[in-house]
């Protein structure tokens, strides 16, 4: 009999697999990897206010949503940056210098607060969100998960192709009466969305990976859309379960599997071109 926390760790997998194959193309054809990168850092910056903030208030329920707030914000400054005539990757590293910064500083006000607070299993969560632990997800993490990555999945989906063209004939979107600023602020909500929604359970220190390399792998597989996000989702699922399964097997952290897994198949498909 599988044990519950390993069929929950499952489901979060599936769940996991759809947003980030659905979103691993539109990361490589608009050319966000950089985004994403601060993107899912702002993570953690958000992740330490919500832990000092749940200290302060006695609530640890906070984590998540102050991390969501938090990325939020940053992703809307870096749109309006963009806006505004920075290039995009100017934008992101001026935002990223900043916020690079006030997680350093937030971790030393994180430290003074948790010495005031005999709250000993901190250092968990920081590391849960370095790393990740979804073997850990509790019913009501997943319950957040399932719903919200499902509102994510279907807004991204019904605008899929607007994004698409967004990436490729901005001017075209423009003389339909399209909003490009629009749809790239609304683009990056649902990056940042996204790494809320999954981080706890992949972990900041691959999440960028395992949203990058399934679309860049599907890319150079096919150059039909549909097949390029059939082999984008199966493959991010394939390489989830798999990673989930043979971290029960040896109690290696799975988001470190998906890595090596991933990069193995990046790295086959390039001496095979």
């Amino acid at each position: 009999m599988i044990p519950e926390y390993v069929l929950r760790a499952l489901l979060a997998g599936f769940m996991i697999s759809a947003l980030l194959g659905l979103l691993s193309p539109l990361i490589n054809m608009k050319g966000l990897a950089f985004l994403t990168h601060a993107t899912f850092h702002s993570l953690l910056f958000g992740a330490v206010l919500g832990m000092i903030l749940g200290l302060i208030i006695g609530n640890m329920g906070v984590i998540v949503a102050v991390a969501l707030v938090v990325t939020l914000l940053v992703v809307v400054l870096i749109a309006v940056l963009e806006d505004r005539g920075f290039s995009s990757d100017a934008a992101v590293g001026i935002v990223s210098s900043f916020v690079a910064g006030l997680t350093v500083l937030g971790f030393g006000v994180l430290y003074k607060v948790m010495a005031t607070r005999p709250y000993f299993a901190l250092s968990s969560s920081i590391v849960s969100y370095l790393t990740g632990e979804v073997f850990l997800i509790t019913l009501a993490d997943l319950e957040a998960l399932i719903i919200g990555g499902a509102l994510v999945f279907f807004l991204m989906a019904f605008l899929y192709r607007d994004f698409l063209y967004v990436s490729f004939d901005p001017e075209g979107v423009e003389s339909h009466g399209g909003s490009v600023r629009a749809y790239l602020m609304l683009l990056y909500v649902i990056v940042g969305v996204i790494g809320a929604l999954i981080v706890k359970t992949v972990g900041l220190i691959t999440l960028q990976v395992i949203a990058v390399l399934p679309g860049a792998i599907a890319l150079m597989l096919s150059d039909d859309l549909r097949k390029i996000l059939g082999i984008s989702i199966f493959l991010t699922l394939g390489v989830e379960i798999s990673s989930i399964l043979l971290a029960y097997v040896t109690n290696i952290p799975p988001s470190g599997i998906a890595t090596i897994i991933l990069g193995l198949i990046y790295g086959a498909v390039l001496l095979k071109r």
